[in-house]
């Protein structure tokens, strides 16, 4: 549960975070910088737990993955969106952060707002506005990674071999 902030369209990777930190990969330095290109000092109005709402192709530009890492180091509990680039979703799952498409929530939901998502169920729910909103479950296997906390720990979890 966590207030929402609200984006537009073509959100893109350099908005998330700026090519110049393209050399840290340490997740607790990057999610200083997370939307830094957005408005600088942006992270200081995040609390973990937050949602980022978003229009169509969130995650665009660059295939970085420090994009969604920012994110999740941030605290940010999900991105909805009306659609994501295809490769900041997979880098997204891959790390474990989990991303949901919802075109009602998206029109709906306004800064601020308080927001659950129940990922079991399929279900957004605006805490202020009370009302809800539901959309396809991820599929057993991309929910394993999600709640492993990303690709890696799933396949070290589940010792698979590569």
């Amino acid at each position: 549960m966590g207030k929402a902030f609200i984006f537009g369209d073509n959100v893109d990777t350099d908005s998330i975070v700026p090519g110049r930190y393209l050399s840290v990969s340490d997740p607790q330095e990057l999610a200083k910088v997370c939307m830094e290109g957005y408005q600088l000092g942006f992270i200081s109005k995040i609390t973990a737990g937050d949602i980022f709402i978003a229009g169509k192709n969130f995650g665009c530009g660059s295939s970085r993955e420090h994009a969604p890492v920012s994110i999740k180091a941030a605290g940010v509990a999900c991105v909805i969106a009306q659609s994501f680039a295809r490769i900041f979703f997979r880098n997204a799952i891959n790390i474990g952060l989990p991303v949901v498409e919802s075109d009602a929530a998206i029109k709906d939901i306004e800064q601020g707002n308080v927001v659950v998502v129940d990922f079991e169920q399929g279900r957004i729910v605006n805490l202020t506005k009370l009302q809800s909103y539901s959309f396809a479950p991820y599929p057993p296997e991309i929910k394993a990674i999600i709640d492993c906390g990303g690709l890696v720990a799933y396949v070290q979890t589940h010792q698979i071999k590569i």
